[in-house]
């Protein structure tokens, strides 16, 4: 599977309550169990208007779908080409 980075545009999502974030968890949950391929969920992060997740996925559709049966956007969908951090640099 390959990874992908999503932005979603949600107005005020910094101000989102814990219910509200569960409530959204719940509705992601629910769409990736109907997707009936595989799918899955890594991690998101609130920050501004914006929620950015990291999923992995067969191909971008399979993430596209996921947000219409979940009822959430997907503004900006990017394949995850590397990833690397602090450790990176004693790898070398």
């Amino acid at each position: 599977m390959k990874r992908f980075l999503i932005e979603r545009q949600i107005t005020g999502a910094a101000e989102l309550t814990p219910a509200e974030l569960a409530a959204i968890s719940e509705k992601s949950n629910a769409a990736m169990a109907s997707l009936g391929v595989p799918y899955r969920w890594i991690t998101s992060y609130v920050a501004g208007d914006k929620i950015y997740c990291l999923h992995e996925a067969d191909d971008e559709e399979a993430i596209r779908e996921h947000a219409r049966r979940g009822g959430f956007p997907a503004d900006l969908v990017t394949v995850v080409a590397d990833e690397f951090g602090p450790h990176t640099a004693a790898e070398h």
